[in-house]
């Protein structure tokens, strides 16, 4: 019996341990933080409300061309005394439409309409280049976060090799085989792994929180990465930066801010001319509901500006000024686009080609270790050759994993540099 309680016991003990560790850290993978972001993010909630209030504002302008319609229903009772006579109540009501339809204001509102269609435009390809952003800020973070976790097991690997180390100088000091300097080495090597494991840990939580801010969790809970250092995206031909750029959304909103400009440029230069509208009402009044007398009216107005201060000239000033403002910025973009494509894709060759280098330096440096290991515990090299070649080993352990983590990070760079948003495959 008691052995069964104690087998049950174990089993609920080692339950709850998973149980705890489950709902204590959360193992997200890439797609995982993808659809938290695409959800969560403000800045991505932010972009979404600004399309919806250009697409607003759109409406609001394009309904300048529809009838204005306003209805009227009145009551009103009053009355009047005077010393010879008594006084007098007097009853009125009326009701009726009136109507208003512009005919022509000098292609004002649709030019209008048309700076309204561009801005929409605008406000699209604007989500799409905070989308590339908050995609780089996500793939950043969560590399960060992958090179934290993978940095413990390599700080951790470090310091048994310290310890170890630290463990064969001892019993060579011991039996007077090395001085006191090589032990004292030993002992501050062991000593500086133990705090880079420390300190790797707490990096770990920073990372931790940086990418739950970047997935727009309000409430921060312990969480962990699944995944590699693979570079997808590698880029081995070089691209045609021109026809990359064609779909860049900085580029794209650049150009419909551009054409929103320009159609506000004529609107201004058509509020130079006369505004027609017509005009139609009807309405019955009466001393009494429902009133009978029937009234009717239908006609044309014609205005045109003559003298307003210098108003219109200025707001054409502004205008014109915007527009070429708005050539220049999109010539900037373009440039600027151009520029970071060369140097993203550069950069991602340069890393991934970084990461087989060092790749061959850890493996040269582990074999070389394993060597001088042998050479340093038969008495054939000395100690200060043994450990250069040890810190040779931690060193590249240390150079490789920030090279794959470099590495993702530039293939990041590149995606976001070619106008990719958050929901790209790679």
């Amino acid at each position: 019996m008691n052995k069964f309680i104690n087998f049950t016991l174990t089993i609920l003990i080692i339950f709850a341990i998973c149980v705890d560790k489950a709902i204590a850290e959360d193992m997200l993978t890439w797609q995982d933080c993808v659809r938290e972001a695409a959800k969560n993010n403000p800045d991505l909630i932010s972009a979404k409300e600004v399309v919806k209030q250009e697409k607003a504002t759109k409406f609001s302008t394009q309904s300048g061309l529809l009838p204005q319609v306003t209805g009227s229903v009145d009551a009103s009772r009053s009355e009047s005394t005077s010393s010879v006579t008594s006084s007098t109540i007097k009853n009125s009501f009326s009701y009726g439409a009136d109507g208003t339809q512009l005919i022509f204001d000098g292609f004002q509102t649709f030019n209008d309409i048309n700076a309204a269609t561009e801005n929409v435009k605008a406000s699209k390809e604007n989500y799409r280049f905070v989308s590339s952003e908050v995609r780089l800020n996500l793939r950043t973070a969560f590399a960060s976060l992958l090179k934290a976790q993978e940095l413990i097991k390599v700080a951790e690997d470090i310091l048994k090799i310290r310890r170890s180390n630290l463990e064969l100088i001892t019993l060579r000091y011991m039996s007077g085989l090395e001085h006191r300097g090589a032990l004292l080495t030993a002992e501050a090597n062991a000593a500086q792994a133990t705090y880079e494991v420390a300190q790797a840990r707490r990096d770990v939580v920073s990372a931790q929180k940086e990418l739950a801010r970047q997935m727009g969790q309000k409430n921060f809970s312990p969480i962990s990465v699944q995944g590699d250092f693979t570079v997808r995206d590698t880029a081995e031909e070089k691209p045609d930066f021109m026809e990359v750029i064609s779909t860049n959304p900085s580029i794209l909103k650049a150009a419909a801010t551009k054409n929103a400009a320009l159609f506000s440029k004529k609107s201004a230069i058509g509020s130079f001319l006369p505004e027609i509208s017509g005009n139609a009402g009807a309405s019955r009044s009466g001393k009494s509901w429902v009133p009978k007398n029937n009234q009717w009216n239908f006609g044309a107005t014609l205005s045109m500006p003559i003298f307003e201060g210098g108003l219109k000239l200025a707001q054409l000033s502004e205008a014109d000024a915007t527009y070429k403002k708005a050539i220049a910025d999109e010539e900037s973009a373009r440039n600027t686009a151009i520029v970071s494509l060369e140097q993203t894709w550069a950069s991602l060759r340069d890393t991934i080609e970084n990461v087989g280098v060092n790749a061959q330096i850890l493996n040269a440096t582990e074999e070389r270790a394993r060597i001088s290991e042998a050479q340093y515990s038969t008495g054939f090299i000395t100690f200060d050759n043994w450990i250069i070649i040890q810190n040779d080993l931690v060193n590249a352990k240390k150079a490789y994993l920030n090279a794959e983590a470099g590495a993702l990070i530039a293939e990041a760079n590149w995606i976001q540099a070619k106008g990719e948003t958050l929901e790209y495959a790679q």
